[in-house]
């Protein structure tokens, strides 16, 4: 008696699906858990308290969680910023997304997965390798004050995974944050003041 070919292809998919859906659902869980656990880390990091711009509410001043993580706003343009020496030698922005010290002008970054303008290209050992050594992608540019990238940096690589897990899954927003500005005596001594990297 030869097999009906339905019936080996419907028992072919039933045998496949009852090794193979458990699994995924249990990666399904597991992936579930790293981003929740990601959630609390950035939530106990501070990470939206400069990450994410302010806007204006009807009490006052609030974060502006639609664009959450996004860093400085493109569209925002500041002055100058105040003259910061001595004792006083740093501030902030209205926004707080962005500061001034002796490291210069530095912008909040955008965390948000979007391929262009957020770290929706990093790997995941690229964001870990940042957070461990304090520069762009692990390899480029420094990070900069007021960026607690040290802080960061003590958490074991599971809590990391957790945070760029979390990061990943975040809706992307588009929004280029302007480049970092050293400050004036470096300016003139780097020519076009970036920092290589």
């Amino acid at each position: 008696m030869r097999p009906n070919p339905k019936q080996t292809a419907f028992l072919a998919l039933a045998a496949l699906a009852s090794g193979f859906l458990p699994a995924t659902a249990q990666a399904g869980e597991a992936d579930n858990a790293l981003i929740k656990r990601g959630a609390r880390l950035v939530a106990y990091g501070g990470c939206v308290d400069c990450h994410t711009p302010f806007k204006m509410g009807a009490n006052g001043p609030e974060k502006d969680m639609a664009r959450g993580l996004s860093g400085h706003p493109e569209e925002l343009k500041l002055p100058p910023p105040p003259k910061v020496d001595g004792a006083w030698n740093w501030a902030g922005s209205a926004s707080m997304t962005a500061f001034v010290g002796p490291w210069g002008i530095t912008y909040a970054s955008n965390l948000t997965p979007d391929r262009e303008t957020g770290i929706g290209k990093w790997r995941e050992t690229d964001f870990i390798q940042a957070m461990r050594t304090g520069r762009h992608v692990g390899v480029a540019r420094p990070i900069l004050p007021p960026m607690p990238w040290q802080s960061v940096a003590s958490l074991p690589d599971n809590d990391l995974r957790a945070i760029y897990a979390y990061l990943i899954s975040l809706p992307a927003v588009k929004n280029k944050v302007p480049d970092y500005v050293p400050p004036a005596t470096t300016t003139s001594k780097a020519g076009g003041g970036k920092i290589p990297g």
